[in-house]
């Protein structure tokens, strides 16, 4: 407990000062390799309830990836990411939440208390994968791993985001303190919302899943 309070305010302090906002994603000739003709929706993930699913289904959509907590102070963010969902969805955006424990352990261990926490605080409707890892390094999500190659970043912190186009191929990131509503975000779905989604891909590429949730 102890351990979570100076994490949080750790964190209170470094969003305050900009320093959580994002870090650098590795970069390297091999990640490159690995993820140049792989996209988001080639990759076969679980659901927060554990259930096989594959991103294939969004293929063709625009998609917001947020690693989102339980427990953080920008927990309230939820709220503008349903409502953003919501008014373009039938445009063909998609938000996945993606929870994880990776700063300051501000996740529920357990998929039924996220499931509980999402239903009755803020009635999300958007897709909630399994509990990942976020930071590079061993156990890292592949989702995070292909989105911090292409893009150069990796969220800092709770609430990350990147906006995906219909293609998976590129994305833009934008860091914790982007609230949902932000104009530059809404831009930026609105720009993508408007490209064809006849170049969606195949699905042909090997994309490793996700591993084991991390607790």
């Amino acid at each position: 407990m102890f351990d979570r309070i100076v994490a949080t305010l750790a964190g209170t302090v470094a969003l305050a000062t900009g320093l959580a906002c994002s870090q650098a994603a590795p970069q390297s000739s091999e990640l490159s390799a690995k993820w140049k003709d792989a996209t988001l929706y080639d990759m076969k993930v679980r659901t927060l309830e554990g259930a096989d699913a594959d991103l294939k289904e969004y293929a063709g959509r625009v998609t917001v990836v947020v690693n989102v907590a339980s427990q953080c102070g920008l927990t309230g963010q939820y709220a503008a990411l349903q409502k953003l969902y919501e008014t373009y969805k039938d445009q063909g955006l998609v938000v996945i939440g993606v929870p994880s424990g990776d700063f300051g352990g501000q996740e529920f261990a357990d998929a039924k208390e996220i499931r509980a926490f999402c239903d009755s605080r803020y009635k999300v409707t958007f897709p909630i994968l399994e509990k990942s890892s976020v930071k590079a390094g061993t156990g890292q999500s592949p989702i995070f791993q292909c989105l911090g190659t292409k893009t150069g970043e990796l969220p800092g912190w709770n609430f990350g985001k990147y906006v995906v186009s219909r293609d998976g191929r590129t994305a833009v990131f934008f860091a914790s303190t982007v609230a949902p509503d932000n104009a530059k975000l809404v831009a930026a779905i609105e720009k993508m919302l408007k490209e064809k989604a006849s170049a969606a891909p195949s699905g042909s590429a090997t994309v490793p899943s996700s591993p084991a949730p991390k607790s």
